[in-house]
Parts: structure tokens; sequence; C-alpha cells
């Protein structure tokens, strides 16, 4: 009995494990099915991208020889930076951002600012009313807008020639376009606007009320800076979206094959690669617009970042 006291006295005190130690594996346990999807999604078809951008098939003879894949560096960079159809698709993008941005950002603010209003009824009805586009299969709405567009054939088009309007929707692209985004991202945003106006505290309105603040300075000087977070990453995600325009040019081609054709970088990637058969080139247009969005994407992260920054500096 006495020898077994300093046994268990030893055991008492024996040192606890450190925390942590034995969780090290924990985190990256768990992060590594974010990694390997990741990989497998985006970092391998990039890799590939940059790869077949630097080759180009070229065949020998007649054609009767087949088909050799040759080295040609930045060939095919040089060759999409210098056709003029692949820069104006950024011009035609550079238009296009400056009528849908502020329409459907606008539009969508005001939507979710009315939807928040105190006065609005059958909340929940409007929300999913106008979310139901965006809802709407890509197909389905493909099918939907070529045959509002679609000359001899589109009721609207129709009713615009009785009386005497001339329809140049698929002569000037970028209003059919924009129309077509707007119809389907308004409602989108919409909902990340008014989500985040649910979240400000009703004590901060009400107080503002009191105050004698009417409804239209409320909405200036309390909820438009407390979402501004929200406002901003929208902003950020329909640049970054533009830049990727291809859906809705492709509705247009369908109806008018002969004016839309490379009006955008992503179309002008997709016609080299499915109608020429230029994959290298295709690839080449893939990762300049990809390093576009990048640096667009960076310089609007670091100028909100730097905003944010100095408001919260000034509240200070």
């Amino acid at each position: 009995m006495a020898g077994s006291v300093p046994q268990r006295a030893t055991a008492l005190i024996r040192p606890a494990p450190v925390p942590g130690r034995h969780r090290s594996g924990a985190p990256a346990l768990l992060l590594l099915p974010f990694f390997v999807l990741f990989t497998a999604v985006t970092l391998a078809p990039i890799g590939y991208a940059i790869h077949l951008s630097l080759y180009s098939e070229k065949r020998s003879g007649l054609g009767f020889g087949g088909v050799q894949r040759v080295f040609t560096g930045l060939g095919n960079y040089t060759s999409a930076l210098g056709d003029q159809a692949f820069l104006d698709g950024f011009g035609n993008l550079a238009l296009y951002c400056l009528f849908y941005i502020p329409l459907m950002i606008g539009l969508s603010l005001l939507l979710a600012l009315l939807l928040d209003s105190a006065l609005a009824r059958a909340k929940r009805f409007f929300q999913l009313a106008l979310f139901l586009p965006h809802a709407v299969p890509g197909i389905i709405a493909a099918l939907i807008w070529m045959y509002l567009y679609t000359p001899n054939v589109s009721p609207v088009v129709g009713a615009m020639e009785s009386a005497g309007l001339e329809f140049s929707m698929l002569g000037n692209p970028v209003p059919a376009v924009v129309n077509i985004a707007v119809w389907e991202w308004t409602g989108y945003n919409m909902i990340i606007f008014f989500a985040a106006l649910q979240a400000i505290p009703r004590e901060l309105l009400e107080a503002a009320v009191v105050d004698g603040a009417a409804p239209l300075r409320v909405a200036l000087s309390i909820k438009l800076p407390l979402i501004r977070p929200s406002l901003v990453m929208a902003c950020l995600f329909t640049v970054i979206g533009s830049l990727q325009l291809f859906t809705e040019p492709m509705i247009l081609h369908g109806a008018a094959p002969d004016v839309v054709t490379s009006w955008t970088p992503n179309m002008y990637a997709y016609t080299a690669a499915f109608e020429r058969n230029d994959y290298g080139l295709a690839a080449a247009a893939s990762v300049l617009l990809a390093l576009a969005a990048a640096a667009l994407s960076f310089l609007v992260t670091r100028l909100s970042g730097g905003r944010s920054g100095k408001a919260k500096g000034a509240e200070a």
C-alpha cells in the first residue's frame, strides 16, 4: 500500500496533452475535399488551357499528311490581341457594362427598398414573382427571348411594326442583351439587398422616424450606408459576370446569326474552338479573358476595401 501512493501521485501529476497537438491534422482533413474539387474543376482546366494555348494545329501538304501540333509559344496570344474582332468584344463589354450595371443594380436596390418599406403588402408574393425570372432554366429563357426577338414571329415586333415603329433590337444588340440580363438578374440581386435590409436593427429605423425623418431620408441616410457591403459585393460579382457574358449574345445569335457573331470575348473563343477548330487560339483568348477578370476583380476589391477603411477611420 505504501508503494502504491507515489505511483498514484505520479499518474495524477502527469502532464496533460498539449491542446491542438493531436488535432493539427483536423483542419487539413476538413479542407482536403475543397482543395481536391478546386484543383479538379479550376486549377487543372486553367493549366490545361494554358498548355493548349501554346500549341497550334497545322495540316501538312494538301491535308493528306494529317494534323500536327506545333509549339507556337505566345503566337496564339499575339494573334488574339491582333484580331480586331477580339478587341471589339471588350469594347462591346464596356458599352454593355455602362448601361447594364447601373440599371440593374439601381432597379434591384429600388425594389428591395420598396419591399422593405412599411407600406409594402404581399412581400412574399412579390419576392417570388421578381425572383422567378432568375429561376427559369436557361434553355427555356433562350426560347422565350428568341421568340420575342425574331421578326415575323414575335407578337411584340408585329405590334411595334403595326404602330409604325421600326424594330432595331437585333440591329444594335446592346439594348437587347441588356434587356435580357436585367430581366434575369434583377430579382436575384434584389433578394440579396432585401436580406441585408432585413438585418438592420429596427430600433435604428424607429428612432429615425421618431426624430421626424421622412421615409426617403431614412432610406438614403440609414439603410443605404448600412447595406454598403452587400452593395459592393453585388457590384463586384456583376462586373466579373459581365466579363463572362455569353448566354444572352448566344440567344441573339440564334435569332440573328449574321448580326451577332463574335460579340464578346467568350463568343470569340467559342467561335474559334467550335466553328474554326482553332483550339489554341480559343484557349489563348480564354486565358486573356481570365487575366482581365482577375485584374478587374482585384482592382474593384482594393477600391472598395480602401473606401471601407477610410469610412471606418472617419467614424473612429
